[in-house]
């Protein structure tokens, strides 16, 4: 049994797959995820686990060398407070580009967020 982190296994199999500039979504309960990228659903009941919750986990197990996320975030402060000072490179595109951008990415992680505009696309980078 693992000692720490990510301890769902089909999530922490996903992460051990993803490579350099793979992309990974974590996204709340309502973005809608096209067919093709590989889903894991770890939304149990509305805000359960939260996008924060989720996040956290993710950038304490990747690296990301950049993020996207929908310009209408700043509509959600906490969420918009929470991705800005995570993710220093964050660059912005419309909710409506985001959600055609899930279709091209590798992984997508749906969490139980039931606030809008939760999302963002993670840039898998190297440690070395």
């Amino acid at each position: 049994m693992k000692r720490e982190g990510i301890i769902n296994a089909e999530l922490a199999g996903a992460l051990a797959r993803l490579g350099h500039t793979d992309h990974v979504v974590v996204c709340d309960a309502g973005l809608p995820i096209p067919p093709g990228p590989e889903v894991v659903d770890l939304a149990f009941r509305f805000g359960v686990p939260s996008f924060e919750t989720v996040l956290s986990g993710l950038l304490e197990e990747l690296v990301v060398e950049g993020a996207t996320a929908a310009e209408e975030v700043e509509r959600n402060p906490r969420s918009y407070e929470l991705l800005t000072s995570r993710l220093p490179d964050l660059g912005f595109v419309s909710h409506e580009e985001l959600k055609r951008m899930v279709e091209g990415t590798k992984l997508v992680v749906r969490t139980g967020e039931a606030t809008p505009y939760s999302n963002v696309i993670l840039r898998c980078g190297v440690p070395f």
